[in-house]
């Protein structure tokens, strides 16, 4: 097990204050990210919300307007903040994040050094990292970094231009991972790579995701060809309890691919600093 210094740790088991980020749940599909204030008030289509009510009650409250309708005051998670973000450029979801920090094998204690970053400062997680401003495509990386790096993380149009100078500042046998949304990025980029790399790879990640619901199903009806027929399930002893209505309707579990499924989002390339390679 690793151990992490409990004073760094992310924690949001606390109650919501003045000045907070969070996110506002309406449904799986509308989420907006909020800053609390207050004097301040959110309007939408379930009517009027104060902030000065939030103020006070713990992450995951659920919250009434004037009009009756509710939201949800969620902690602005990694994943959440992916969703709500707004997307200037191509971003990574939960599933390449994810596969990024297994590949690049990000554990505690780990300095990972990364380009085309955005302000950590509202995610609250600014006293993990360290944001400076740098052309990196142009100037490289500081030379404070040589050789000390774990992994080198590039978001970049051009990375073919920054990895040179990551590689340098990659520990023998350190990983870089480069996200583009174009495979002319990636073939690039893999010309370069061959200088001073090993073990070069591409992945392109698509999540699929499914919707679980319950539906009633009228076994009242007989199927005359013509309706849609009920999916084939186990047979189940039918229980003593039941009464005759039960047995004339009962609730089956279906699962479908969601409608709103993502389709690409970037080329993820990888690659191992050769330990043979001396700057």
């Amino acid at each position: 097990m690793l151990l992490m210094d409990s004073s760094t740790k992310i924690s949001f088991n606390r109650c919501i204050r003045d000045g907070d980020l969070i996110i506002v749940y309406e449904r799986h599909d509308t989420m907006k990210a909020v800053k609390v204030c207050e004097n301040s008030i959110l309007q939408n289509r379930f009517g009027v919300f104060k902030h000065s009510d939030w103020i006070g009650k713990p992450f995951g409250s659920k919250v009434f307007s004037n009009k009756g309708g509710f939201v949800y005051l969620l902690a602005p998670t990694p994943e959440l903040w992916t969703l709500v973000l707004s997307h200037r450029t191509q971003i990574l979801y939960i599933a390449d994040i994810s596969f990024v920090i297994m590949y690049l094998e990000v554990v505690p204690g780990c300095l990972v050094l990364e380009s085309g970053t955005e302000d950590f400062e509202r995610t609250g997680i600014n006293t993990l990292i360290t944001v400076g401003v740098r052309d990196i495509q142009g100037e490289g990386f500081p030379d404070q970094f040589f050789g000390l790096a774990d992994s080198v993380f590039l978001d970049l149009p051009q990375p073919w231009l920054a990895i040179p100078s990551a590689r340098n500042m990659l520990k023998q046998d350190g990983t870089l991972c480069s996200f583009s949304p174009c495979i002319e990025q990636v073939q690039r980029s893999c010309e370069i790579l061959r200088s001073g790399f090993t073990d070069i790879r591409t992945f392109e990640i698509l999540l699929r995701t499914y919707e679980v619901h319950e539906w009633k199903m009228d076994h009242s009806k007989v199927d005359d060809g013509n309706s849609t027929a009920c999916p084939p399930r186990k047979r189940r002893q039918p229980s003593r309890e039941a009464s005759v209505g039960d047995n004339a309707s009962s609730p089956v579990i279906m699962a479908r691919p969601s409608a709103e499924t993502r389709g690409h989002t970037g080329y993820l390339t990888f690659a191992r600093k050769s330990l043979n390679f001396h700057c």
